[in-house]
């Protein structure tokens, strides 16, 4: 689905700011700030991952300065960073965080407010929950203040109600969107050429091949090279199954407006084409896509611990100053106390003192009460089963002439058994279950040091309720294995361990900053050792090797 995204967002910001907003007792016109004006620099010039940094910095210093709707503008941006970057749970969390920060009923924040649920619902369109999506595209519709936004909004809406087979409502939705559409323009042709594969998808007698070429058409004469790409990929699916030549024509044209425009997932989407309809060079094209899968997901997956460390860091800082307000209130406290005067704060002391040596008393008294009631019942425990038991086999040996020694040996025995019975059930009465959670929490924290940050996210109890007892056994040793590496070899001072949960699979993302893995061959035997216990529950360990960048592994483990 083709989802506009920056310009948009970049017309609703302008708008709201450039407009004379009426300010509320809680909107103060305030200084500038400067962290703002960086990162809108930065976004306007390709920033990346910096642009995400100072968004959160001027987000922080807005909330310091009670202006809630400039800070909620900066949380937009960052949840639309968060999506570009393949990062669609965090953009879904950062979006609806943004969500909080503005008045849905003051028409002056809308503007920002739909595109806040528009970037919630590409999310979760991306991620495939299509019924999920739905709900917030009606959402940035209803919000929308905007007639182009409203129509690229409505256009998403129809693409994700084909995609759930309601063909009816799609379709009548792409022809009311037309209807609002200047005939001949870039806009035009995208949602000619979506009612033109809605209406193929529902019914495959239906031919869509003139209005496809119509689209492209447009496209052409105006230059629209993601539009292109658009017309490409529809005719290669098209055809992919009428005619092979047709579509591999059109999948290398795809491609080559992919790296144009500089899009690697179309690039990807037509290589997979390529290599499943091409037997001449599908193993050229293969090597392609599969170098460029893997680029895709490592950037993506640095881009998403890249993007946690700054939230990290955010809230770590926002935890310190916190602390020292905290502190300087105690402080207020105490000096007021002093005001009202010492002989109350010295009766208070008094009687503090009198209050807690009559508790700790209470307290000693209960559990020496509670010792010699456990030791009471131990004791008649002892005398019941033990002293009984021995008296019997005194007696026996005492009146009987023709000792039976294996029934003694089998009583004594017996004896034996129910006094391990009675110390297993006190030490029993000690045990306390730990969560797994917290026990994996515990393992990780212990590899941190002065010099060394471990960072732990999304080890939540929930994720492993399913998961078996050897599985869980089998994660702590494989772990407890990459830390105890990491420390001995790695020279990391940074370590990540992010936890998610995808369909039937919990999958584990482990990171460092240390020197790497060599490029040899075979694994040694800790690694060795790492696959064959994954593999041993039904999972896969990934390994990625880049001398000298650090170390990536991910686990991927089949929840039963």
């Amino acid at each position: 689905m083709c989802k506009i995204l920056i310009i948009s967002l970049l017309i609703v910001v302008f708008t709201v700011s450039c407009t004379n907003v009426k300010q509320n007792e809680a909107e103060p016109v305030l200084d500038t700030n400067e962290y703002y004006e960086k990162a809108f620099f930065l976004w306007e010039n390709g920033g990346g991952d910096s642009t995400f940094y100072y968004f959160n910095e001027a987000k922080e210093k807005f909330l310091l300065d009670k202006d809630s709707v400039r800070a909620g503008r900066c949380l937009i941006y960052m949840g639309v960073i968060q999506y570009h970057s393949g990062d669609y749970f965090g953009a879904q969390e950062t979006s609806l965080e943004a969500i909080k920060y503005i008045d849905s009923k003051n028409k002056d924040h809308q503007a920002l407010l739909c595109h806040s649920y528009n970037n919630i619902a590409n999310a979760a369109d991306d991620l495939q929950q299509y019924n999920q999506a739905i709900p917030y595209y009606d959402l940035a519709i209803r919000y929308s203040t905007d007639t182009n936004n409203t129509l690229v909004y409505k256009n998403n809406l129809a693409v994700c109600l084909r995609n759930v087979h309601r063909y009816d409502e799609s379709i009548k939705l792409f022809e009311e969107i037309l209807a609002k559409t200047p005939k001949g323009s870039s806009d035009y042709a995208k949602f000619l050429n979506n009612l033109a594969k809605t209406r193929w998808t529902a019914k495959h007698a239906y031919n869509p091949i003139s209005i496809y070429h119509t689209a492209l058409g447009i496209r052409l004469k105006e230059n629209d090279l993601w539009g292109q790409n658009s017309s490409y990929a529809t005719l290669s699916t098209y055809y992919a199954t009428i005619n092979v030549d047709s579509s591999t024509f059109y999948l290398n044209k795809q491609y080559e407006v992919a790296k144009k425009i500089n899009s690697a997932d179309d690039r990807l989407k037509a290589l997979r084409g390529l290599v499943q309809s091409s037997s001449e060079y599908s193993q050229r094209y293969l090597k392609t896509y599969l170098a460029l899968n893997d680029s895709i997901q490592n950037a993506r997956t640095a881009a998403k611990n890249q993007f946690a460390l700054i939230r990290y860091e955010s809230e770590k800082s926002k935890a310190q100053n916190l602390k020292l307000e905290k502190e300087n209130e105690k402080k207020e406290s105490y000096l007021i106390i002093q005001r009202i005067g010492i002989g109350f704060l010295l009766f208070s002391i008094v009687l503090g003192v009198f209050w807690y040596k009559k508790r700790k008393q209470r307290l000693e008294l209960e559990a020496q009460n509670k010792i010699k009631e456990n030791q009471l019942h131990l004791s008649k425990k002892i005398h019941d089963v033990v002293a009984n038991g021995i008296y019997r086999v005194m007696t026996e040996i005492e009146y009987k002439e023709d000792i039976d020694r294996e029934g003694v040996l089998d009583k004594l025995d017996d004896m034996y058994q129910k006094s391990r019975d009675i110390s297993h059930d006190v030490e029993e009465q000690t045990l306390t279950e730990v969560l797994f959670s917290e026990k994996l929490a515990d393992l990780l924290k212990s590899f941190a040091s002065d010099h060394r940050r471990v960072l732990i996210a999304g080890n939540e109890e929930d994720l492993w309720a399913r998961l078996s007892k050897r599985a869980k056994e089998e994660v702590t040793h494989v772990l407890q294995e990459l830390m105890v590496n990491m420390k001995k070899h790695s020279q990391a001072d940074q370590v990540v361990i992010r936890f998610e949960k995808q369909g039937n699979q919990s999958e584990i993302f482990y990171q460092d900053n240390g020197i790497g893995l060599a490029h040899s061959k075979t694994y040694g035997k800790g690694l060795s050792n790492m696959v064959s216990r994954i593999e041993g529950i039904g999972g896969e360990i990934i390994f990625v090797r880049e001398e000298g960048k650090g170390l990536s592994v991910k686990i991927n483990i089949p929840i039963l």
